[in-house]
């Protein structure tokens, strides 16, 4: 069974506590872990590069010579693909990189990632947050004393407006609901950072 470290705002250890099992103790599948993240990059991606074909490139509706007695090859255009400035061969269009996941698919492959991290022992469980404004420096000073190393991703059961604010500031820290969880920002992560109410929301969501 998974076991985490319970901080407070300060970063101290104040306990430990056990993981639920129906999240961070299931099988791993590494090859739907990887689809997950495949379908993450491709969704994200706008898909709005274009070029121009040679009917699209403005000019070259006149034969550049004639066809026959210049001893040189017949030329229809001047923006054939061979020319400068002439259309683009086999070149991009807009359209959908969108990949589709089943959802029962999908939700091994998070289940499998959150269990992936716990066994590295990089979960942590915050205990409370009561910030009255935004304060980088606490929260900073509070990563600074669990020794947190590399990208570090607060998972949030709710909206914490003074959190996210604070930890916006920090180059390599990052603030994700417990809801909109996914394997890219799990599997990127070196040291997670999940509040109490975090982890009873995934236990409603996934559990």
């Amino acid at each position: 069974m998974a076991t985490a470290s319970i901080i407070n705002q300060q970063g101290s250890t104040t306990g430990s506590m056990e993981l639920p099992t129906t999240l961070f103790d299931v099988p791993v599948h590494r090859a739907l872990m990887h689809q997950a993240v495949l379908r993450q990059l491709a969704n994200a991606r706008q898909g709005t590069h274009s070029t121009k074909t040679r009917a699209d490139v403005r000019g070259g509706g006149r034969k550049p010579y004639a066809q026959k007695g210049t001893g040189r090859a017949r030329q229809g255009s001047i923006r054939a693909p061979h020319y400068r400035g002439g259309g683009t061969v086999f070149g991009p269009h807009p359209r959908s990189y969108a990949m589709d996941m089943p959802r029962k698919q999908r939700r091994l492959a998070l289940l499998g990632a959150l269990t992936a991290v716990a066994a590295e022992h990089t979960v942590t469980v915050l205990d409370s947050v009561d910030l009255e404004a935004p304060k980088t420096k606490t929260i900073a000073g509070m990563l600074q004393e669990m020794n947190a190393k590399g990208r570090v991703l607060f998972v949030l059961g709710s909206h914490n407006v003074p959190l996210e604010k604070s930890v916006r500031n920090i180059p390599f820290a990052h603030v994700v609901l417990a809801s909109n969880l996914s394997v890219y920002n799990l599997l990127r992560a070196e040291t997670l950072v999940f509040t109490k109410d975090a982890i009873t929301e995934m236990e409603g969501l996934w559990g």
